[in-house]
């Protein structure tokens, strides 16, 4: 697979990445942590060298699996987490307040533990804390850098301005948060930031959370109680009627192609600029086969047009997170 460079900041990775959150829960019960392991060198046999997880996956879980798995291929991959919740370590669940800036060392030493490593290659702050300022989670992090236990720094879900006060602090290497052809709120400003700045872009939920792939549908059901899309308005039946229209044109495209839908949403993503770097979570082995795939297709630019002139005329219907979590989006 290509690479790219996630902004000015020298890291490189696999054009697309893989996200691992769902590989311990989130959109169903939780997979086989054995079929999950053997998923992710899979990834690395196809090429991919960006894997992403967090402290809050499981909670801990995740890391877990991803260090495990990813312990023989360690010189020859990214490894991105993220920090933000303030979690139990005994029983390993959040205790309903976000961390401050000086819980962020200890933090750290949890996940480095929990993967194996002497040192994160991507550390994100997951969400902002209002209750400080940025630049003293900057600064925590800051200094984690200057002691090797972290290469570079970034930031999920965070406001253009919030970004530029971190990065006068710090050098931030990418900004994760959602964008796709159904969520486009980064091309608002954060995305013109990042090219300003030097900084990458690493889209999670690429495909909607499955929703462009073209395999949901209003007939499609969720798993009560441990799919979280259970309680994501988008998600909900008369919504998911009128958001298909979005889905329908995608697979037009694709069927022209001979593309799936997943892969055009992809490539779509890939054509919006060199340093943005999709990373679509999956825990099936054919759908990660092809995710990876669509980095080798190139739209045209009229194909490029058409689906965002079509993206932009289309109302989506529903938010794409609860209110209490979209909340603390965008500060």
């Amino acid at each position: 697979m290509e690479t790219r460079q996630l902004g000015s900041s020298g890291l490189e990775v696999s054009a697309i990445g893989l996200g691992c959150m769902g590989m311990t829960g989130g959109y169903s019960h939780r997979p086989d942590r054995d079929d999950m392991a053997a998923l992710l060198r899979d990834a690395v046999d196809r090429g991919v060298t960006f894997f992403d997880t967090a402290e809050a996956y499981g909670p801990h879980a995740n890391e877990e699996l991803v260090g495990r798995a990813l312990a023989p291929f360690r010189d020859q991959v990214v490894i991105a987490t993220k920090f933000a919740q303030a979690i139990d370590p005994v029983e390993r669940k959040p205790i309903g307040r976000m961390l401050l800036p000086d819980e962020v060392a200890a933090a750290i030493d949890g996940s480095l533990q929990r993967l194996g490593v002497e040192t994160i290659d991507l550390y994100y702050q997951h969400r902002i804390n209002p209750d400080a300022p940025i630049e003293e989670f900057v600064g925590a992090v800051k200094a984690l850098i200057e002691t090797g236990k972290v290469r570079h720094y970034g930031m999920s879900e965070a406001s253009a301005t919030t970004i530029r006060r971190a990065h006068a602090v710090q050098p931030v290497t990418a900004i994760q948060s959602e964008y796709s052809l159904w969520w486009r709120r980064p091309e608002e400003a954060v995305l013109d930031t990042c090219q300003e700045l030097g900084i990458g872009f690493v889209p999670y939920s690429p495909l909607g959370k499955g929703f462009l792939t073209g395999t949901i549908d209003t007939s499609t059901t969720f798993e009560t109680g441990n799919d979280l899309r259970t309680q994501i308005p988008r998600f909900a039946p008369e919504a998911m009627q009128r958001n298909l229209e979005l889905v329908e044109h995608i697979k037009s495209i694709a069927t022209a192609r001979d593309v799936t839908p997943g892969q055009i949403a992809l490539a779509w993503l890939l054509a919006q600029k060199p340093w943005i770097v999709p990373i679509p979570g999956t825990t099936k082995s054919d759908r990660l086969a092809e995710n990876v795939g669509a980095a080798a297709i190139t739209l045209s630019q009229a194909d490029v047009d058409e689906l965002s002139e079509r993206s932009s005329a289309i109302e989506i219907e529903g938010g794409r997170y609860p209110d209490f979590l979209e909340a603390q989006t965008n500060l």
